[in-house]
């Protein structure tokens, strides 16, 4: 059973509905190429589905995570993640804090003084799909089975 989701933003903050936006902001995705983990509850799923022409998601892994946490996690001042602010949270590594948000346990934005979301750079040698459709039409967006080795070429 999924039990939390790595999502990221697909597309920019032109043309956007007003609902997108807010959904969006909810999940705390506010600009394109912005990463997160998110926890499975009874209204995740339906805010993943509403705005799934924006978005790309999938059922994080715990190597991927510790890499993104390693390379791309900040905490306030947008400075890199250091041993002495995870024991100050209660972790005694980058692997239990990762464990823990694959678990669905607990969520980025419970954690405080770091950032609750991954800025990532667009891909190296760019997308091999299209990202203007569903991954079910040969494209990117919506629940995406390959997204992790996307994810790993904009790290």
């Amino acid at each position: 059973m999924v039990k939390a989701y790595l999502v990221l933003r697909m597309k920019g903050q032109v043309n956007i509905p007003y609902w997108a936006k807010t959904t969006l902001k909810l999940l705390r995705l506010d600009k394109k190429f912005r990463a997160t983990i998110i926890p499975v509850k009874e209204n995740t799923e339906g805010m993943l589905d509403k705005v799934k022409h924006y978005v790309s998601w999938q059922e994080p892994d715990i190597s991927l995570i510790k890499e993104l946490l390693e390379k791309k996690g900040r905490k306030e001042g947008y400075k890199s993640i250091t041993s002495e602010d995870l024991s100050q949270l209660g972790f005694k590594s980058i692997e239990d804090l990762a464990k823990l948000l694959v678990e669905g346990k607990s969520s980025l934005s419970k954690l405080k003084p770091l950032k609750p979301w991954f800025a990532l750079s667009p891909p190296r040698h760019g997308f091999k799909r299209n990202t203007k459709k569903l991954y079910g039409e040969g494209g990117m967006l919506g629940h995406n089975k390959d997204l992790a080795a996307h994810i790993k070429n904009m790290i």
